[in-house]
């Protein structure tokens, strides 16, 4: 069974996503195995990368920053995202999937 890499919560929708740290810019580039591909313009450093990866989509979908929230995979490449009050259909159609 293959799973959506968006998923509706109690909370909101959460994101399965690949990060892809030091890249020249921040920017959503696609499917990845099974999640969203997001480059980010950060290091993996002292969670700069989680950072700026919140600050893109809380941007993205006009949230205030807190309500963007990495939910799992602090230190690793592969993270959930929480994004507080958005449906799973909302994220969808922003990021084209």
């Amino acid at each position: 069974m293959k799973v959506f890499p968006i998923q509706d919560s109690p909370e909101g929708a959460i994101l399965s996503v690949h990060v892809q740290p030091k890249a020249s810019k921040t920017e959503y580039v696609g499917l990845h195995g099974g999640a969203l591909k997001f480059r980010v313009a950060a290091p993996p450093v002292e969670g700069a990368a989680n950072e700026a990866l919140c600050t893109y989509l809380a941007g993205l979908f006009g949230l205030p920053k807190k309500a963007v929230v990495v939910r799992s995979g602090h230190a690793s490449r592969k993270k959930r995202v929480l994004l507080a009050g958005v449906t799973a259909d909302r994220a969808q159609a922003a990021l084209k999937v």
